[in-house]
């Protein structure tokens, strides 16, 4: 685990690129459709969610209109997602619950959050800190899980035990910036099959560094 000099030290870095107040990619105009998106969002690209999403809302507006909906028809609006079939089960299911339980309102906590099916800690924690502003915990997408690696904040590629990991190391104000700069990092320069660590903010301090400069 690194040094909280060095831990705040990137997210200043990754900050000041990327911005102190970045939002989720997922097209939304409201909660309902922030915690459709978010559902449908793994194994799934931004751009592909969005397209999917973008025709699904224009049909389904409310939770209401999700629990009810016959499943071969909702799964044809999900067709072209990876695995559609049970994305179209865990969104009728997760409405279901969203009326019967939380009075069509997208729940405020953590544990609230998980008790509907689909949803495991990687969507709450977006859904929450997109929608509402509240972190209790830190959203670990591939590029978070990525990036928390390669800059030595964790080895395991398990996402829970790199969000444990990473909990402990940033203050809970930090949690939400951490998430969406890794992710940022993770897309632009710190790429899974090609790392241009010549272009990164942080290749200067980062242990997996290809051009590693002392530029401080």
């Amino acid at each position: 685990m690194q040094d909280a000099r060095y831990a705040q030290l990137v997210l200043r870095r990754l900050s000041k690129r990327y911005g102190y107040n970045i939002h989720t990619q997922l097209a939304h105009r409201n909660m309902t459709h922030l915690f459709v998106a978010v559902l449908l969002s793994p194994q799934s690209t931004d751009v592909q969610t969005n397209r999917t999403t973008e025709k699904l809302f224009r049909r389904f507006r409310t939770f209401r209109d999700y629990a009810d909906a016959d499943p071969k028809t909702l799964r044809r609006y999900l067709k072209g997602m990876n695995y559609y079939k049970t994305k179209a089960k865990h969104l009728r299911e997760s409405s279901k619950m969203m009326i019967e339980r939380f009075h069509g309102t997208v729940p405020r906590t953590l544990a609230e959050m998980m008790e509907l099916p689909g949803v495991g800690r990687k969507v709450a924690n977006v859904v929450l800190n997109e929608g509402y502003g509240i972190d209790e915990g830190i959203a670990i997408d591939t590029h978070a899980g990525r990036v928390a690696r390669r800059m030595g904040f964790a080895r395991s590629k398990d996402p829970h035990k790199i969000e444990m990991a990473l909990l402990k190391t940033y203050p809970q104000k930090d949690w939400g910036r951490v998430s969406n700069t890794f992710i940022e990092l993770g897309r632009d320069t710190c790429k899974a099959r090609k790392k241009e660590c010549y272009r990164c903010v942080l290749k200067d301090i980062c242990p997996s560094s290809d051009v590693r400069q002392n530029t401080n």
